[in-house]
């Protein structure tokens, strides 16, 4: 069993930045971001391999978020750069049970953390 806790969230102004940790008890491979917005789907964000050689991103964070992983810490992080206001959601960290990445079909979820940003 793994279980996820996620922390970093808060209010920025749009532009600003904000840097989410996943910290995992337990065994984990490949992991991934997602955020829910209210009144929509929860949606993928960016995933990455055990190794952490290999990342996807959606579209829409391209080039502002990178996703990172400390496996001595058993950690992953999302920075957030350029936050705009389509990016106020609440963020969830996912594990899986494979090493590869893939956008649904997690196994195990944090309890999610809110990022709220201001225009």
């Amino acid at each position: 069993q793994v279980q996820l806790v996620e922390s970093g969230g808060g209010l920025v102004q749009a532009g600003g930045s904000l840097r989410l940790s996943c910290a995992a008890s337990g065994r984990t491979f490949a992991m991934a971001w997602f955020r829910q917005a209210p009144g929509k789907e929860r949606e993928f964000v960016a995933g990455i391999d055990w190794s952490g050689s290999t990342t996807d991103y959606v579209d829409s964070v391209k080039g502002r978020f990178t996703i990172s992983r400390d496996n001595a810490k058993n950690t992953v992080y999302l920075q957030m750069n350029s936050l705009k206001a389509e990016d106020t959601a609440v963020y969830y960290c996912a594990a899986s049970r494979v090493n590869f990445i893939v956008r649904s079909s997690y196994s195990y979820w944090g309890q999610g953390t809110q990022v709220s940003v201001s225009s």
